[in-house]
């Protein structure tokens, strides 16, 4: 009896269990779709930069094809997403405009900058030469704004007639640049003036491989920043690979620069480090390796902390030390006006300089060096 009735309540149990209502199975709500941008954005024409701006987020590839970029515009590219791809196709223009620019100008992380086959970026500065660069005159816009580049690399990039400086590479971390041309010598004949190659500064981990210049100005002017190299370039017809001037800016540190394995021909300077007169800061561990220098006209090499308003005073002062130099395999010759090597340190703000394997010849020598360091000849 009392199985039986076991049996019983248990049926009885399961009965009401059957009639109870199924429990509700809980909703699993799918994720937001994440916005897809388009593969590929072409953009061309007199509309293509103002079209590219506006849609340069919504691309993870931006082609720009013969784009014309009307007068006293940026082409502008700054804050891209992470991972775009930039392609420059055809012949890039600018209008005129007195104006400081830049034409261009870039920013974002994991960007990848390039041209393609015969591309050109023709920014025809004969309409602003007047052999007075950014010293007066008309007011000329620099070309190429490379700020706040993170992990990013620019490539196969031909720039021909920049009105003054072109590219400037300012709180960039880890980027490198490589095959850029820079073809400004019709700026010899029709006035160009102050059209620096690249000028970096406020930046580390900067890679300039593979450039050729031809300009009137720096074809590298490191005015501050840190583990920045330089190799495998051909400068032509400008002021030489240069560190400075240094000092008079909120950022006026130099540490760990290599320029090696380079070619400096038909320049005023070859080798050329120059800091502010009164000013502080530092030059730490630079090294120039692998020069070649022909055709320099003013100074082979050109070691001086004397520059007040961007000319030397012929006084130095010790604010800016130059500390840990390295001048190995710097050969060549200058003109007979110009001078082979000039050296014109403080008392005790240039030391620890390596040189070896240097000799520059044709010219005459300076008999104004002076606080000359260990181990260095002028």
């Amino acid at each position: 009896m009392i199985a039986g009735k076991s049996l019983y309540i248990l049926g009885f149990l399961g009965a009401i269990a059957n009639a109870l209502p199924e429990p509700a199975v809980p909703q699993v709500t799918a994720p937001a779709k994440l916005e897809e941008r388009a593969t590929t954005c072409t953009f061309s024409g007199s509309n293509g930069a103002s079209s590219a701006s506006k849609s340069k987020t919504a691309c993870s590839t931006i082609v720009l094809s013969a784009v014309a970029v009307p007068s006293g515009t940026t082409l502008d590219l700054t804050g891209l997403k992470d991972g775009t791809t930039v392609i420059f196709e055809g012949e890039t223009t600018f209008g005129y405009k007195e104006w400081s620019g830049p034409l261009v100008s870039v920013s974002g992380t994991d960007i990848t900058v390039k041209g393609a086959s015969g591309a050109t970026l023709n920014g025809d500065g004969s309409r602003w030469w007047d052999g007075k660069g950014s010293n007066g005159g008309k007011t000329k816009p620099k070309f190429f704004y490379a700020h706040k580049m993170f992990s990013s690399t620019i490539s196969d990039i031909k720039i021909i007639n920049s009105p003054v400086q072109v590219f400037s590479i300012n709180g960039a971390k880890d980027l490198t640049l490589s095959g850029i041309t820079i073809d400004n010598s019709d700026g010899d004949v029709e006035g160009g003036h102050n059209t620096d190659a690249f000028d970096v500064g406020s930046s580390s981990g900067i890679t300039i491989t593979g450039a050729t210049v031809y300009n009137q100005d720096d074809c590298l002017a490191v005015n501050s920043g840190t583990d920045i190299t330089f190799t495998g370039g051909l400068c032509s017809g400008g002021h030489g690979l240069s560190i400075g001037s240094v000092g008079g800016r909120s950022d006026n540190i130099v540490d760990n620069v290599h320029i090696e394995n380079s070619v400096i021909k038909d320049s005023d300077n070859g080798v050329r480090i120059k800091t502010v007169y009164g000013a502080t800061g530092s030059v730490n561990n630079v090294t120039y390796k692998g020069i070649t220098l022909s055709g320099i006209a003013k100074y082979g090499i050109v070691l001086e902390q004397d520059y007040e308003n961007g000319s030397p005073t012929g006084t130095p002062t010790d604010g800016v030390p130059i500390t840990g130099l390295t001048l190995d395999g710097v050969t060549g010759t200058v003109k007979s006006s110009a001078t082979n090597i000039y050296i014109l340190c403080a008392k005790g703000a240039c030391s620890n300089w390596t040189w070896k394997g240097v000799s520059v010849t044709g010219g005459k020598t300076s008999g104004s060096c002076s606080n000359i360091p260990s181990g260095a000849s002028c």
